[in-house]
């Protein structure tokens, strides 16, 4: 672990290796599990705010869900998150022709209909945020489904923290993210 401003890291974001392959796992973070995704509470504004425009490119049981559930949840943690589809799956997911998830909120985003893309907790993984008192723990979320990811990031030599550098950025900004950075080097010398 290493400090960098208020923020406690992981050193396994620098020294594992990480690229989705949704090939190999149809994007199973998003519909496997018991939890919804990790929202921020300025988030949960954002969901209610932008939903009108997202429904369109959600599915049936996703409307449905969050039309019962809302656009957010507590979770059983007492956190805010997505609500789920069957208790298992994100209702804001979407499949493609290959039967690969993918999140109704970014296709909306990417469409120009909404100008936010995703719930930045999706952004970062697999990093996952907790917030404390005086400090912000960064940490790798070590996953089985996402084995096929750390094999491909290992073949293509990606560190974590470079597959997620955008998302780390939006959530930490530039300066911190080029620390992060430097930090790498000296590990890595």
């Amino acid at each position: 672990m290493f400090q960098i401003g208020k923020t406690i890291v992981s050193e396994e974001i620098i020294e594992k290796d990480f690229v989705c392959n949704l090939n190999a796992c149809k994007g199973a973070c998003c519909i496997d599990g018991n939890a919804g995704a990790p929202l921020e509470d300025k988030e949960t504004e954002i969901l209610v705010d932008i939903y009108s425009r997202v429904k369109p490119f959600l599915r049936p049981e996703g409307i449905a869900a969050i039309e019962d559930q809302g656009a957010f949840v507590k979770g059983d943690d007492g956190e805010w998150e997505t609500p789920l589809v069957n208790e298992s799956e994100c209702a804001y997911v979407i499949f493609d022709e290959k039967n690969i998830t993918k999140c109704g909120i970014e296709e909306a985003y990417n469409q120009g209909a909404i100008p936010w893309k995703k719930p930045v907790s999706c952004h970062m993984y697999p990093v996952r945020v907790r917030e404390y008192t005086e400090l912000t723990a960064v940490n790798y979320h070590k996953w089985e489904i996402c084995d096929p990811a750390c094999s491909l990031g290992a073949e293509l030599k990606v560190p974590i923290f470079k597959f997620v550098k955008e998302a780390l950025i939006r959530k930490f900004g530039k300066v911190w993210y080029a620390e992060l950075e430097k930090v790498a080097e000296e590990l890595n010398s």
